[in-house]
């Protein structure tokens, strides 16, 4: 399908400008989060703030009226995306810095492509497969990177990967929805099924409500507003007049920022090692969504056919 045009071009580049900064500062505040709110606390404080904003803005638009197989998709991507995600990073994050948790989930961009060879029909190229393995061989030396010797750093490598495959599967199951659906509806009610997901870590989110600093609690405020109402929404707005290919490439500023914003609010950074695996991993998604140049004929070679799919 060929993204819709618009008419203020500039427009989708604003989402992903503020899609990116906004995702960069959840993994620094979710880190600074992670000795006041347990993972599935957090996860379940940020949805509901996140769920009551974009309701806000989604209801006065209108009812939605999803079809059947749409609401199949919605219902996913809110387990996988909003409450699968969040718990897995939120947990990820307390054993992993922010900036390394970052450069890990950029590895969904090599899941997705995956995922659409598979079940979207698209060519596993070469290149496609190259990716992959310099992808996860950069995984593998962040891995070892920020490995301590008890277990307890890869186990977060492990729970910050999870969430890049529900990050994955999420975005090929939304882009078929924003043909029909706006962005914010479509944020809105996957952010609401995360969070009734979610709604098992209630105790503890009012106990850890009750002994968390008011900043804390500002924080958290801003991962439902910002990282999770905002930008979600500029995401789905974004994925909706482009590829999903081209808006993966995108994503790649994430750890550069996230690195950057961990130094100034949190004074860490990843380990030395950690940023070379960052680096063959972004050049193995690089390297995956990369596209061959059609070759020139020669004179008096006949033009190759071609096919759209």
């Amino acid at each position: 399908m060929t993204p819709e045009p618009t008419a203020r071009p500039w427009l989708p580049l604003a989402a992903i400008a503020t899609t990116l900064l906004l995702w960069a500062s959840a993994f620094v505040a979710i880190r600074h989060l992670g000795d006041d709110f347990s993972p599935g606390a957090l996860s379940l404080g940020r949805l509901l703030v996140g769920a009551l904003a974009l309701a806000a803005v989604a209801l006065p638009q209108g009812r939605p009226r999803p079809t059947p197989t749409q609401w199949g998709r919605l219902v996913a991507i809110g387990l996988l995306w909003f409450a699968l995600y969040n718990v897995t990073l939120n947990a990820g994050e307390l054993l992993v810095d922010a900036g390394t948790a970052s450069m890990l989930v950029q590895v969904a961009p090599v899941l997705i492509a995956l995922l659409a060879a598979l079940f979207l029909g698209e060519r596993f190229t070469t290149g496609l497969g190259l990716g992959l393995a310099l992808a996860f061989g950069g995984v593998a030396l962040i891995s070892v990177s920020t490995s301590s010797g008890s277990g307890g750093d890869v186990a977060g490598v492990l729970l910050v990967l999870v969430s890049a495959v529900a990050y994955a599967v999420s975005v090929v199951l939304q882009k078929p929805l924003m043909g029909s659906l706006s962005a914010v509806h479509v944020t809105w009610i996957a952010c609401t099924v995360g969070a009734v997901a979610c709604l098992p870590f209630a105790g503890d989110l009012v106990a850890q409500l009750g002994e968390a600093h008011a900043s804390s609690i500002g924080w958290l405020v801003f991962l439902g507003v910002f990282p999770t109402a905002i930008a979600f929404t500029t995401y789905a707005f974004a994925l909706r007049h482009m590829s999903a290919s081209r808006l993966g490439v995108t994503t790649y500023l994430v750890p550069p920022i996230t690195v950057a914003l961990g130094l100034v609010f949190l004074g860490e950074t990843p380990p030395t090692m950690a940023y070379a695996g960052g680096v063959l991993a972004l050049l193995g998604v690089a390297v995956a969504r990369r596209r061959p140049r059609p070759r020139t004929p020669t004179p008096g070679e006949p033009a190759p056919v071609t096919t759209r799919g």
